[in-house]
């Protein structure tokens, strides 16, 4: 385990601490000062900021890459969110490799996807937005070197007190479980020459690969779900210089004949942009 990796163990485990003793202590006496409970959490605060400056330091000390041009992950009409075209890193964080990281939403006249509420419906199902079962493809030929899809598909975070939650509880809970249950079921591909792609909250039970499978271009590897820290069925995809998401930092991509779709921008991937597969 790299010293990197072992830090962030660390780091989950002094929040888990901090909060069981939280919860115990509305229960019982804590045998120790009221003061000496709060030192978890301060250590906790203390290595996370150590812990992101020192990606911010590795993230610029490192020889900037030019763009790696894959295919798209999808075909259909989609549209862009928490794009790198906008920001980086895209989603706020360079963990887990997400610098150039993008989420995207399937858009679909007959079905538009439902709205934001404000207070009802609390929640949808996963069901009611058309990206959910939508077929996630390769991006270029590789190999599978991780894929999982045991966990469930959870429903929608689309109204505000849903969404309070997912921000306030649900993504806390899930950062200190580790990156598998940010990433919800997902899966890795080996690219070569030192990139990897990795898809995001996918479909419980939709894995049409495994791991050491050869993969070509426009190959079904799975199916869009919503599982994991998500509000909505979408497909998170990214390029990463490594296959651990604990370690690994984000390289920038561009899809053929896309480019990278800006915050809000909608596109169109024809089916016959693919070559066919094996």
């Amino acid at each position: 385990m790299s010293s990197r990796k072992a830090a962030g163990v660390v780091h989950r485990a002094l929040w888990l601490v901090f909060a069981v003793q939280a919860v115990a202590s509305v229960l019982v006496e804590p045998p120790y000062p009221y003061w000496m409970g709060w030192l978890p959490a301060i250590a906790a605060a203390a290595l996370g900021l150590t812990l992101a400056w020192t990606a911010r330091r590795r993230i610029g000390a490192a020889p900037p890459r030019e763009p790696v041009e894959v295919d798209p992950p999808v075909t259909g009409r989609w549209s862009a969110l928490n794009s790198p075209a906008d920001r980086t890193p895209s989603h706020g964080t360079h963990q887990f490799g997400q610098t150039y990281a993008i989420d995207i939403v399937r858009e679909d006249e007959a079905r538009p996807r439902p709205s934001f509420a404000w207070l009802w419906p609390v929640v949808r199902r996963s069901e009611d937005f058309p990206a959910f079962g939508a077929p996630l493809l390769a991006v270029a030929d590789g190999t599978v070197v991780h894929a999982e899809d045991g966990q469930r598909d959870h429903l929608s975070r689309g109204s505000l007190p849903a969404l309070l939650f997912l921000m306030l509880v649900e993504a806390s809970v899930r950062g200190l479980s580790g990156a598998r249950r940010v990433t919800g079921n997902h899966l890795v591909l080996d690219l070569g020459d030192g990139t990897y792609a990795m898809y995001a909250h996918l479909r419980r039970g939709s894995l049409a690969v495994r791991a050491g499978d050869r993969v070509v271009a426009g190959q079904e590897l799975a199916r869009c779900g919503n599982s994991g820290n998500s509000s909505e069925p979408h497909v998170h995809f990214q390029l990463m210089d490594g296959p651990d998401l604990d370690t690994a930092r984000g390289v920038p991509f561009s899809w053929r004949g896309v480019g990278v779709p800006g915050n809000g921008v909608t596109f169109d991937v024809p089916a016959e942009a693919y070559p066919a597969a094996a």
